[in-house]
């Protein structure tokens, strides 16, 4: 019988996107069975989201702040609660707790890289994809933990309910639905896929829908004022639902750890055309769809041509390795791992 253990989750981000939702289910999958703590900072919430939407209640939460004296409220917390692990989401969680050095065992999840001395304190890091394992290796001398992504498999809707979603978004049945979602950040290289829509003006059965939010929303609608086909739908809290209303996603990072949007997609059984970037590129690989030359939007239209001639069958892969549980049972061996490797 596994005893339970106190584990302390830190993440000092704002909003909720693909960081927050990773803690957040961790937080949630591990409170089944042990105590949990989440320290966040004050003034977590970004355009009305906050981590704290998504959190079990039962999970116990601690705010602090996160520019004055937040180092010494870290190491009181830690004397008061006495936890057995203490994982870090992100740079600045991850730089407090190595230079506290807590009598616990500690590590980090590269939620996107390595780009903090306080990463190589750590008595672990968790790595979501095989590229940073190949970049960690040279110089990180504690344990390192490939995880797998966490995916929650989201339920079939009815033919009823697509037809309604993809009417909503001004699709018919003739129509192809092709997908972004994503922040608007330009390292989601969401140019590069306006751009190649646009080398092809002549596919006009193609509706092209935006999903999410972020900085670079104004100059992407600038970029696509001229172009009927594509509209920006912003945040939708149904999004998983509405996976299964795409006929294809694309995913043009410039830059993608592992992209969660690509899991999802695929849990859908949705056809994916992705950079050759990253974890893009891993998941491609893992487990099928079409890969393009990071930021080439003539190789990205070519994909697309190639697409709307065979048009694949929907096709949902054994992604069980992913499932939150099974991810998260392999997250708790290797907590295990660290407690003995540290002596505690």
């Amino acid at each position: 019988m596994t005893v339970p253990l106190h584990i302390v989750h830190i993440i000092f981000s704002r909003g909720f996107a693909g960081s927050e939702r990773s803690t957040a289910e961790s937080c949630n999958q591990q409170i089944k069975n042990h105590q949990v703590t989440l320290i966040i900072r004050k003034g977590h919430r970004k355009n009305q989201r906050s981590i704290v939407d998504r959190l079990d209640k039962r999970v116990k939460l601690i705010e602090v702040h996160h520019q004055w004296f937040t180092g010494r409220r870290l190491k009181q917390l830690f004397s008061q609660l006495k936890p057995d692990v203490i994982h870090c989401h992100l740079r600045r969680a991850t730089r407090l707790v190595a230079n506290l050095q807590p009598n616990a065992a500690t590590l980090s999840t590269l939620h996107i890289s390595a780009n903090g001395r306080g990463f190589k304190k750590m008595d672990g890091l968790v790595c979501n994809a095989r590229w940073q394992v190949n970049e960690i290796t040279p110089w990180f001398k504690g344990l390192i933990h490939k995880a797998n992504n966490s995916l929650t498999p989201h339920a079939q809707i009815s033919a009823q309910k697509r037809q309604t979603l993809r009417s909503g978004l001004g699709v018919d049945d003739q129509d192809i639905l092709l997908a972004a979602v994503g922040r608007y950040h330009n390292s989601k290289g969401w140019d590069t896929l306006i751009n190649a829509l646009q080398i092809r003006p002549e596919y006009h059965q193609l509706k092209v829908r935006f999903f999410g939010n972020g900085g670079d929303e104004r100059q992407l609608r600038e970029l696509a004022q001229n172009d009927p086909r594509i509209q920006f739908v912003g945040f939708r809290d149904d999004i998983k639902d509405l996976y299964q209303c795409f006929d294809l996603l694309v995913c043009p990072s410039r830059f993608e750890p592992l992209p969660r949007v690509i899991l999802e997609a695929m849990d859908a059984g949705t056809p994916v055309i992705a950079s050759d970037i990253g974890g893009c590129k891993e998941l491609i690989d893992d487990y099928g769809g079409a890969l393009f030359k990071v930021n080439d939007e003539a190789d990205l239209a070519n994909r697309i041509d190639e697409f709307l001639l065979n048009q694949p069958e929907r096709h949902q892969p054994d992604l069980s390795a992913h499932y939150v549980e099974n991810a998260n049972l392999a997250m708790l061996d290797f907590y295990q791992q660290l407690i003995h490797a540290k002596g505690l």
